[in-house]
């Protein structure tokens, strides 16, 4: 147990420097994790058990939220596979000129060492992304879904590679996996009986486990892949949201020694050093690459970026093809691309903090286009004559509508970014329109002039306080209430100018004891 205290206290100590820096945990995670390797501390023999779950049930989680429609929009699909070809040839070109220039373990390599790296290099990495959304609250959003699509293509890309360079092709009892579909119909029921309790968390873990990794594991496939597999078939679900949430903090706790193992690959020498640093400077290319694309398929300029800073890295799955082609790859490369992927964290996750400063810069390169020629899930929002908006339209966004259409005649309209829900409340009669609330071009755009009422109700903080911050810097003259979960998040709000707000336990006792009153025929002191 020493060594794994000593992992523990690490990766702690690393994580809330981090964020007392204003970075990401991970990044002290991964920092930690190069630190006790150089100090000769000796990795656990369960931590690459350890990282294995986090990731699956990273995926697993991934799929219970997936739309696979996103997956068939040109562009996901077209961006992902043109990204992938164009840069792993772009990357292998530039390591042949350096390779030419004769620096050290480029010199000399043949072209088809070259092009396996460069395709290496052209995956983004999926547990970053999806942690970084995570963080942000900014899955759902049009850039957070189109750069999960992206992840999924690349994925199943991966899949394919493996497949074609693995000694073992898949078994033929691969193709038996199409029972799946039909055996997720049987099981999704089972959803609506678990409860709330240590059921829900520890089936998640199982139907990530079994059906997923341990039966694609044994017929050939990725077995991360089949978690997020198992996640779509069970997304259809309504209890998938509730499953995913019951192991977010067993998904983010077992995360933790996936940062942790990259520190453990192998530790860079001087010539790793100046290789890792020279392959670093792909990644605005990189970037360029994803914004440009996202934009040629009507993406609005911002869109583009956010979409493109979020999957501006580089990807574990390099250290995969580098195993995986041991006999083309050796271990210095090994080391190479996990000092790489380490430091593509580090400059993401600070290029990631302020993704809106890239957008003026890149004005000229990425001009706007009139609403008609933009993507339609990325066009203006106009809330006509609605004196009340409501962002964020889950449970107790929609009741803050009804109660302000209903009780006070309000023309209300409700902005949700994610596309399944607004379909489904204009169907109920809503008047609900699709946006990101956090788009700083949001409220110019929506003309907000005729709005007296603002209700943030989106259900991460952070969202709410960026789209409370765009409201102020738009010189909203209207009323903003908020809703938090914590009395410290509310307080922040009414620093930053929320006129009033919610703390979201605050008054259930009230009600409760309103309603139950109100069953049992009592009457208040003041009504007589």
């Amino acid at each position: 147990m020493g060594d794994v205290s000593v992992l523990l206290a690490a990766a702690l100590g690393a994580g809330m420097v981090a964020s007392v820096l204003r970075l990401p945990p991970l990044v002290g995670f991964l920092t930690a994790g190069f630190a006790l390797n150089a100090a000769g501390v000796e990795a656990p023999q369960l931590l690459d058990v350890v990282a294995d779950l986090g990731v699956t049930l990273l995926l697993f989680g991934i799929g219970l939220k997936l739309d696979v429609r996103v997956l068939v929009r040109r562009e996901v699909w077209l961006t992902a596979i043109s990204h992938m070809g164009v840069t792993s040839v772009v990357a292998a070109g530039y390591l042949g000129v350096i390779g030419v220039l004769g620096v050290g373990l480029l010199a000399d390599q043949e072209w088809r060492t070259l092009l396996l790296v460069g395709f290496a290099l052209s995956f983004s990495s999926t547990v970053f992304v999806v942690k970084m959304l995570d963080d942000r609250g900014t899955t759902t959003s049009l850039s957070g879904r189109s750069a999960i699509g992206v992840l999924v293509v690349q994925d199943l890309a991966a899949v394919v590679f493996l497949a074609v360079t693995h000694d073992d092709p898949p078994s033929p009892w691969a193709a038996g996996l199409v029972l799946l579909v039909p055996a997720a119909f049987m099981v999704r029921p089972l959803l609506a009986r678990l409860g709330h309790a240590e059921l829900r968390p520890l089936f998640g873990l199982v139907a990530a486990l079994v059906p997923g990794y341990a039966l694609f594991e044994a017929v050939g496939l990725k077995g991360d892949l089949g978690a997020l597999l198992i996640g779509v078939l069970l997304a259809p679900h309504p209890g998938s949201a509730d499953l995913s949430k019951s192991l977010f903090s067993v998904k983010e706790l077992l995360l933790v020694g996936f940062f942790l193992s990259i520190g453990f690959t192998g530790l860079p020498d001087v010539e790793h050093l100046v290789i890792a640093a020279l392959l670093l400077l792909l990644l605005p290319l990189k970037l360029f690459g994803f914004a440009v694309l996202m934009w040629a398929h009507g993406l609005r300029r911002r869109t583009s970026l956010r979409t493109a800073t979020i999957l501006g890295n580089y990807s574990e799955f390099g250290l995969i093809v580098a195993v995986a082609a041991g006999s083309r790859l050796g271990d210095d490369w090994l080391a190479v691309l996990a000092t790489t992927v380490a430091a593509s964290f580090l400059v993401s996750a600070v290029v990631g903090r302020n993704p809106d400063a890239f957008v003026e810069l890149a004005r000229r390169l990425l001009p706007d286009r009139p609403p008609e020629r933009m993507h339609a899930d990325d066009r203006p929002i106009d809330v006509g004559d609605a004196q009340a908006v409501v962002l964020g339209m889950g449970r107790v966004g929609r009741a803050a509508y009804e109660r302000l259409s209903s009780e006070y005649g309000l023309r209300v309209v409700g902005v949700e970014s994610l596309p399944s829900r607004q379909a489904k409340l204009e169907d109920d009669g809503l008047n609900v329109v699709l946006g990101d609330a956090t788009d700083p071009e949001f409220w110019a755009r929506m003309h907000p002039h005729h709005v007296e009422l603002a209700v943030l109700a989106m259900p991460f903080h952070n969202s709410n306080i960026i789209a409370l911050r765009k409201l102020e810097e738009s010189e909203f003259g209207g009323t903003v209430a908020l809703v938090a979960q914590y009395d410290e998040d509310l307080q922040e709000a009414r620093e930053l100018g929320a006129h009033t707000g919610f703390q979201l336990y605050d008054g259930v006792g009230a009600e409760l004891a309103d309603r139950g009153a109100a069953e049992a025929g009592l009457r208040r002191r003041r009504d007589g």
